[in-house]
């Protein structure tokens, strides 16, 4: 996807950018790299969910995994009560997840001072100054989930792109192939907790 059509694509997600074109971070015009994908086996026990709508693509690349405190679990649980109030699915719940262990590892940060990057926040490493909301509403884990699903909504044929694709069209990251490294541990924690 070119630089244009990716900002074009984001200028028109909901508001959620300044009409100027200043957006969360800035675009890349990289092409995807040349990876094999292949389907992978979900690791949790239960037959909760169906795991073909979880990872129906295969993953791209290495997969990362952390080990999760109370605070990230109750932020998953709290993604995926998002997802199902905005009436979208499994799979748009796991590219959130993964989104949000790529930008924050499932903790809901505040302004790290000189750390921070410009004025990002939360979940979703979401910036009030290019339109995702108030510093109170992006701090917010349902608020800020359902500001990054309002976006995935908007971007046409999110279900068909790869995980990482479909999270950077929404997110602007300076690096934009990240987010693919969370797909198994995001689908791992939506069978998980989907249903619980």
């Amino acid at each position: 996807m070119n630089s244009k059509l990716l900002r074009k694509g984001v200028l028109g997600i909901a508001g959620l950018a300044f009409a100027s074109g200043v957006v969360a971070g800035p675009a890349t015009a990289q092409a995807a790299p040349s990876v094999e994908s292949k389907p992978v086996a979900v690791t949790v026990l239960a037959d909760k969910v169906d795991k073909g709508t979880l990872i129906p693509h295969g993953v791209q690349g290495e997969q990362s995994r952390i080990d999760l405190d109370d605070e990230q679990v109750a932020n998953v649980k709290a993604i995926i009560a998002a997802t199902k109030k905005a009436g979208m699915d499994e799979r748009a719940a796991v590219v959130a997840i993964a989104t949000a262990l790529q930008e924050s590892k499932l903790v809901n940060l505040g302004h790290l001072g000189e750390r921070n990057d410009h004025d990002s926040q939360g979940l979703f490493q979401q910036r009030p100054s290019s339109g995702w909301g108030t510093v109170e509403q992006i701090t917010d884990p349902e608020y800020s989930t359902m500001a990054f699903l309002k976006g995935l909504k908007q971007v046409d044929g999110w279900q068909d792109m790869p995980l990482t694709e479909a999270a950077q069209t929404v997110q602007v990251s300076a690096y934009p192939f990240h987010y693919a490294q969370w797909e198994t541990q995001a689908a791992d924690l939506v069978a998980e907790h989907w249903n619980s």
